[in-house]
């Protein structure tokens, strides 16, 4: 038995996904093929006439969906099995990352003037979705939505726009995501807010996010890097794959330990997906170094993502930063290893130049870019902190996230600059 949706990328459709016995196959279609315009959907799905297998198909589509515990919740709101990545994408690949859309076989996509296609919410309904959210991800199963994003964190793509928050309806792309408190982890919206924010303090190129409330809960708004404002005031979407797909990774296989990409493939991709790749791969460097100073060990190669645009691939600003070192309760293992360690305390001089001889780097220019930014974040994790204070920002986790950074931060100055000959 087959099944087909037609893959839609920035108003074209550019192939076809099949599920064929459970199965899935891509194929691009030959008007796009032969399109002056034609780019591949994925580095890993290179533009040509022959299908891609299972094999090959499966980690670009499946790392649209939704993972872990959100994707069973999806599954079960949709009456499918949690393992049918064709039905789970059938049911909410309308709007996901980057400017895919999947529709069925033979539809096109709607289009229609996006203040018709949002449903705005008052601050009833928007507290009701904070509610549903938890047992229902992206809202899967009400009618007219159909809304993707990667990841197991509760999520959400909304527009906001003149302060009001609303659901995209039809082919209306989101502006922003919105990311509710994580329960299990305390002061997530603020961490997370924090630490996009000391990014960009820092002159990195990161998601812009802020901190929002509405009656007693608190949520995050981040800024979609992936779309871009016209000068008529309408969204465009950018295209983007995370690393995972890019590399033709599924999204299980995420965390190096368990298979999954490490530092070296991670700036191998960059090499080459982007020309000129020098600052491509300095902006990783630093995002590499950033992650570990904060005491981000969740920074898996699918919260790394290129964006792609007619003229060439580009890395994606830094997103989902959070400082999980600070709880206890979440492991202290990092994603992926910094030379031969997992653990952020272990990693002495000797690891970080491994680490950079392994990503084709200079050890001599990495261990200056450690230093300087071990040496200026403290003082602006500081600033940022009072900052956020008098805004009527301020939690309990900053001045953790404040003190681990200087903590960390002592302890690299002195483990680099004590093995210096």
């Amino acid at each position: 038995m087959s099944a087909v949706l037609d893959v839609w990328l920035l108003g074209h459709r550019v192939g076809q996904l099949t599920q064929v016995d459970g199965r899935l196959s891509f194929s691009y279609s030959l008007q796009w093929l032969q399109s002056a315009t034609a780019r591949p959907l994925s580095h890993s799905l290179p533009l040509r006439e022959e299908a891609f297998d299972d094999k090959a198909t499966r980690p670009f589509f499946a790392g649209l969906l939704p993972e872990g515990g959100k994707r069973k919740l999806i599954a079960q709101a949709l009456h499918v099995s949690r393992q049918n990545d064709f039905a789970l994408l059938d049911g909410i690949g309308g709007e996901c990352a980057g400017a895919v859309s999947l529709i069925e076989a033979g539809q096109r996509p709607c289009v229609i003037p996006s203040e018709q296609a949002v449903r705005w919410l008052d601050d009833r309904e928007l507290l009701a979705i904070l509610d549903e959210l938890p047992r229902r991800p992206m809202l899967a199963g009400q009618q007219g939505l159909r809304l993707s994003l990667a990841g197991a964190q509760d999520k959400l793509p909304v527009v906001f726009a003149e302060g009001r928050i609303g659901l995209p309806l039809q082919n209306t792309p989101s502006s922003h995501i919105l990311k509710p408190a994580i329960t299990a982890v305390e002061g997530s919206v603020f961490n997370e807010g924090f630490c996009l924010a000391l990014a960009s303090q820092m002159k990195l190129p990161a998601a812009i996010a802020s901190i929002h409330r509405v009656a007693d809960r608190v949520y995050l708004l981040v800024d979609r890097y992936d779309r871009s404002r016209q000068s008529n005031g309408t969204l465009q979407r950018l295209h983007q794959e995370d690393f995972c797909q890019a590399l033709g990774v599924a999204p299980e296989y995420k965390y190096q330990n368990e298979g999954g990409p490490d530092l070296t493939q991670c700036f191998e991709l960059v090499r080459k997906a982007t020309r000129p790749s020098a600052p491509h791969v300095l902006r990783l460097l630093d995002y590499v170094i950033f992650n570990a100073l904060i005491g981000n060990h969740d920074a898996h190669a699918k919260n790394f993502s290129l964006i792609h645009t007619q003229r060439g691939a580009s890395l994606a600003p830094l997103y989902d930063a959070l400082s999980t070192a600070i709880y206890a309760s979440l492991t202290d293992k990092m994603a992926m290893k910094i030379g031969s360690k997992y653990r952020f305390t272990e990693v002495q001089a000797r690891h970080w130049e491994q680490f950079a001889q392994a990503a084709g780097l200079s050890p001599a220019q990495v261990r200056k870019r450690i230093l300087e930014l071990a040496r200026q974040l403290p003082a602006e994790a500081q600033e940022l902190h009072t900052r956020f204070a008098s805004g009527g920002m301020d939690h309990t986790v900053l001045a953790d996230i404040v003190d681990l950074i200087d903590r960390r931060c002592r302890l690299t100055n002195q483990r680099l600059t004590d093995a210096m000959p």
